[in-house]
């Protein structure tokens, strides 16, 4: 599966904007939010606003940008289904055959000293997660990059070939689903020492 469209959206940006000068001159087109379309933008690099491809607004300070069918059909689509073609074509989803995403740092927020809940709360991250899953479960078809340690091997292939192997896509896609469960994890730990704080 060629590589075309990636999005990226990323809490920690070590070698982030490496990778997206690559994909770039590799011709694959990049979408972004916020922060991280910001670091690619300042290096150069052409980027579109993940709110010209949804034609929403970021809301709700940030909580609301990438929950949308034209983010989420794109990566969930199963590209040799025809209904799924068909249904992109009629509602004007283009695909995204890559997603590099990690996730707001709640670890690091809830170790800092005095951390109030209502900051702990506001780095859950629920935006990254769902299109983590979304691109994992899809990994037939999407490569998901969670890990800044596996760009170069990504990079690579995509310059090579225009693709990713399906093998690798498979693993990118068990390491994102442990990514997602281990923050789940670190939420649901904190949450059950608050609930024994409080009692």
């Amino acid at each position: 599966m060629k590589i075309k469209r990636a999005l990226i959206s990323v809490s920690n940006k070590d070698g982030v904007v490496e990778l997206a000068k690559r994909l770039h001159s590799a011709g694959v087109e990049i979408i972004s939010t916020g922060g991280t379309m910001k670091a690619i933008k300042e290096a150069g690099i052409p980027v579109t606003y993940v709110s010209d491809v949804t034609g929403f607004p970021e809301i709700m300070d940030g909580r609301v940008k990438t929950l949308n069918p034209y983010i989420h059909g794109g990566i969930l689509s199963v590209r040799d289904n025809q209904e799924h073609l068909t249904q992109m074509q009629e509602h004007g989803i283009k695909g995204i055959d890559l997603v590099v995403v990690n996730l707001y740092p709640f670890k690091e927020t809830i170790a800092k000293p005095n951390v109030e809940l209502a900051e702990a709360i506001e780095n859950i991250d629920i935006g990254g997660p769902a299109m983590i899953r979304a691109a994992a479960k899809n990994f037939k078809f999407v490569t998901i990059v969670t890990n800044p340690a596996r760009y170069e091997e990504v990079a690579a292939q995509v310059e090579a070939s225009g693709e990713v192997a399906d093998s690798l896509r498979l693993q990118l896609a068990q390491e994102a689903f442990a990514h997602t469960a281990d923050y789940d994890t670190a939420i649901k730990d904190y949450l059950a020492k608050v609930i024994k704080q409080e009692a």
